[in-house]
């Protein structure tokens, strides 16, 4: 839930009996501290709320009434247009990989660094770049340079949306170990851009990522799954990481088109809409008849 602060004045508005509001959730900071974000309550007074996955709508579900459950709808985040639009290219033949995203529990890149080391210790040794900036950034720069990493590793910083392009074109496939998630951006734009995904069963990521088709899931909080990943990731001749690929940004065209979620909540805003006046003709036709 973003710009919570208006979030919580178009509830007092509602419950004043003013315009109605919706709200869009990602997650997981929602329900992992619903109290904190009075989730049961926003949601109560809603007119409809978003879910971008249906893991995402599903733990709503836990912290909410029973009968608000079908003010849920699921709509997929769309992948920007410069995304869409970028010239499709193959799986370059190189050993790097690109992480992308805030340096945070949540986003787990310290198990990245274990397993890199286990992959030298396999006689392995690619590239790896971290994209992004956060807090786990003094520990992971620290553990970096404690196993010796530092002419595989490295960590880039805040980046722009076209140096995420890049990184992600220059790579041979994104990884994302992630411990939490509702359906993550990078990974959708990795996959617009034909490249292979890494990531881990949790969240949203499976109702979006095929194992064998678009990459590979592993069960998250493990190096050695990572490592096997990533090793099996180098064994695969390229040309069958860029069919990889070349499913992974169809998979994108037909659920993930910022287009056709904007379609979708118009829909709804228009559902929303078309009630409110109905209920504003109905309560003056009591008025007249009382």
């Amino acid at each position: 839930m973003k710009n919570a602060p208006n979030l919580e004045l178009s509830l007092l508005a509602r419950q004043w009996g003013s315009v109605p509001y919706s709200l869009t959730v990602h997650g997981s900071d929602e329900w992992d501290r619903p109290q904190q974000w009075t989730l049961r309550e926003k949601v109560e007074h809603a007119a409809f709320v978003v879910a971008i996955s249906s893991f995402t709508r599903a733990q709503l579900m836990r912290w909410i009434r029973l009968e608000d459950h079908d003010k849920l709808h699921v709509v997929h985040c769309g992948v920007d247009d410069a995304f869409l639009q970028a010239p499709a290219t193959p799986v370059p033949d190189n050993q790097t990989f690109v992480c992308v995203g805030r340096l945070c529990n949540e986003k787990a890149q310290p198990l990245l660094i274990e397993a890199w080391t286990l992959l030298r210790g396999r006689g392995l040794r690619p590239r790896l770049v971290l994209a992004g900036d956060g807090e786990l950034r003094p520990r992971i720069e620290a553990m970096v340079a404690q196993h010796g990493l530092a002419d595989q590793v490295s960590l880039t910083g805040w980046v722009d949306g076209q140096r995420v392009r890049e990184e992600i074109l220059a790579s041979r496939a994104l990884v994302m170990p992630s411990c939490m998630e509702g359906l993550p951006v990078a990974l959708l734009e990795a996959m617009t851009l034909q490249r292979p995904v890494i990531s881990t069963y949790v969240g949203g990521i499976p109702e979006l990522v095929r194992p064998g088709r678009d990459g590979w899931l592993v069960h998250a909080g493990s190096a050695e799954a990572i490592a096997d990943a990533i090793e099996a990731c180098l064994r695969t001749p390229v040309q069958n990481l860029t069919l990889m690929g070349a499913n992974g940004r169809a998979r994108i065209l037909e659920r993930h088109r910022v287009a056709d979620s904007a379609e979708q909540l118009a829909r709804l805003f228009r559902a929303t809409a078309e009630g409110e006046r109905a209920g504003v003709h109905a309560r003056a036709a009591l008025t007249q008849a009382g």
